[in-house]
């Protein structure tokens, strides 16, 4: 039985400034480099499907190729913890 409930720190109320939202941005780009660095170096290749036998994946192009969709999820992990962040009371200074 699996009785694990999954309680995030709440991030509903944050609004990220125009400057957060560039850096989320910068991160769902390096997001995307680091996972597709560790594919590439664990012998996957760009294929145009995803085919896990033959270490083929669709989203090992750069990130400006990817497909809104897949962008998308890596900007949302980005700014969700930007929001952590800031909801914990960090300050993120340039």
């Amino acid at each position: 039985m699996n009785t694990y409930t999954p309680n995030p720190i709440d991030t509903s109320q944050i609004e990220l400034s125009a400057d957060l939202l560039a850096l989320t941005e910068l991160l769902a780009k390096n997001t995307h480099d680091v996972w597709a660095q560790k594919r590439l170096a664990d012998g996957w290749k760009y294929g145009p499907e995803r085919h896990d036998e033959r270490k083929e994946h669709p989203c090992l192009v750069p990130y400006e190729e990817l497909p809104e969709n897949e962008k998308e999820y890596d900007r949302n992990t980005a700014a969700e913890v930007v929001k952590v962040m800031v909801e914990l009371g960090f300050r993120i200074e340039k």
